[in-house]
């Protein structure tokens, strides 16, 4: 990895894989390398202080191996440490880096999708939580009405692999209901966790045709493609030779089964100690 410059992607857990699937997708020219900190996760219910904390560390190691751009592939670390990460921390810790979020590139396009101008946001306790849905989609469509739900079940559902049995259905249904009745209006919704896009047909049984599914995959590897492109100096910076690399603060035998399943295809992952 020595002369390696990957761009490089963080989540909390397995989540951050179904974006870097589409960050793939999209640069595929490009060399990434994905870091899970799995032997601490889940991030959701956990305080800002430890979320900041926590991904303030992870991001620190991904620059320690050649990351000049560092995507935040969880909503919870892009709604909780972000902000305090671009603002405080890089200036003085490496002002010439760059870390971005997953929130931002969806609440600057949602607008396009509502006619009723309501929308949803299904999401992590830790997300819903936090606003930041509230507060971006404000700055993009202060038109927009957004109703939120926490889901706080999906999660550990979607990791344990239960994502097709009852409980799981129920649960889906449960928290779908709950948005719909609070406002019937609501004709898109944003799905505010990057795990979420392996239940997404699920979702999408147990909603009305009329409503569409937004899912953020898509959406960041579009927004870091154009970031790249209005930014050539950083894109110079970046190395592009189609490598790609994992990393785990857990057992890799206990990462690379599930994480397959996020990817879409075989990963071979090593471990990182914090």
């Amino acid at each position: 990895m020595k002369n390696l410059k990957p761009i490089g992607v963080f989540d909390s857990g397995y989540g951050g894989l179904t974006v870097l699937r589409e960050l793939v997708e999209e640069l595929p020219e490009y060399d990434f390398l994905y870091l899970g900190d799995n032997a601490r996760a889940p991030y959701g219910p956990r305080s800002f202080e430890t979320v900041y904390e926590y991904t303030l560390q992870c991001v620190q190691h991904l620059f320690d191996m050649g990351c000049e751009l560092v995507v935040l592939a969880c909503n919870t670390a892009s709604a909780k440490a972000l902000r305090t990460i671009q603002q405080n921390d890089l200036p003085r810790l490496a002002p010439n880096r760059r870390v971005l979020g997953v929130i931002r590139p969806t609440t600057e396009v949602i607008g396009q999708y509502s006619k009723s101008r309501h929308v949803g946001v299904l999401g992590t306790s830790g997300t819903v939580n936090s606003g930041s849905y509230l507060v971006e989609i404000e700055k993009f469509f202060p038109d927009l009405t957004v109703h939120q739900e926490a889901c706080p079940m999906w999660v550990p559902l979607i990791e344990n692999d239960e994502m097709d049995t009852a409980g799981a259905d129920y649960f889906i249904q449960r928290h779908i209901q709950r948005l719909l009745e609070a406002e019937p209006k609501i004709d898109a919704i944003i799905l505010g966790c990057t795990h979420y896009p392996l239940i997404e047909a699920k979702i999408r049984s147990y909603l009305p045709e009329n409503i569409k599914v937004v899912s953020q995959g898509a959406l960041v590897a579009v927004g870091l493609n154009d970031y790249l492109q209005r930014h050539p100096e950083m894109a110079a910076r970046c190395t592009k030779t189609g490598q790609r690399l994992f990393y785990t603060t857990e057992q890799p035998s206990n990462f690379d089964a599930a994480a397959s399943r996020f990817f879409g295809g075989p990963i071979r992952a090593q471990h990182l100690s914090l």
